[in-house]
């Protein structure tokens, strides 16, 4: 198992018994204590869990999500995937907004090279496409969110609001059937809500993974939804929901 399906597999555990440890972690993957000790020093220098003798504790609450940079790691050539093929469907000349969240980086980094105008409600993807020769670069202004150096608050959303997109691509924390497209951070949830609201079109971009989840803000119900890319691990269930709510799903 590679590092980062390692670090992801460790989250997931923190998540259900909230402690682990090194013994029990190095005879499940089948690897040494001294890797999964250095996994469980990376996480603590993310601020994800504290070192405590003999395996690490977790620092994270139940409804608080990762650190952008563990995020980051986890799923990265699904990621990649869903970015080729969000950007398979936007075409040249459209005005595009980008959301926030490590999914949607992938995608900035994927349009680099295509001419359109985009809307990035973070400032990683906004350095992205800031030398990118022919897309047309908006920021909207407002607030930065420590670590995640997403744009939230009033003047993001009323920028949002004063335009209008022929596409939104966001994304999630969680999205079900019961619960629809939901967030952690309540600030974001708004923001999201102002784009969806000034888009004809919204496609949400999640790996499978965001299906077993529901985040703490509620952002909107599946037939909000145009169009969902995920991977081909998506519950049939989920799947089914979806398409239920008139929701078309691309699975990669």
């Amino acid at each position: 198992m590679e590092s980062a399906d390692r670090i992801h597999a460790i989250m997931t555990a923190l998540r259900a018994c909230d402690s682990v440890s090194v013994a029990e972690l190095a005879l499940e993957h089948a690897v040494s204590e001294m890797t999964i000790r250095r996994d469980l020093d990376e996480l603590a220098q993310q601020g994800v869990v504290r070192r405590v003798r003999g395996g690490a504790v977790s620092l994270l609450l139940r409804g608080e999500e990762s650190p952008f940079a563990v995020r980051e790691r986890e799923a990265a050539e699904v990621k990649r995937r869903i970015a080729a093929e969000v950007a398979s469907l936007l075409s040249d000349g459209e005005a595009v907004l980008l959301d926030s969240g490590t999914t949607a980086l992938e995608i900035a980094r994927t349009i680099r090279d295509r001419r359109m105008t985009v809307l990035p409600l973070s400032l990683q993807s906004a350095h992205e496409l800031g030398t990118a020769p022919r897309i047309r670069l908006v920021l909207p202004g407002g607030e930065v969110r420590p670590g995640e150096l997403d744009l939230t608050g009033p003047l993001t959303e009323g920028a949002i609001r004063s335009l209008r997109f022929d596409t939104a691509v966001i994304g999630c924390c969680g999205l079900s059937a019961e619960h629809g497209l939901t967030a952690y951070d309540l600030s974001e949830v708004a923001v999201k809500q102002a784009a969806i609201a000034s888009a004809r079109r919204v496609v949400v971009a999640t790996d499978s993974s965001k299906f077993t989840r529901t985040a703490f803000g509620a952002v909107c119900p599946l037939d909000r939804l145009d169009l969902v890319v995920t991977d081909d691990a998506i519950p049939p269930s989920e799947h089914d929901a979806l398409t239920a709510a008139g929701v078309t799903v691309r699975t990669v």
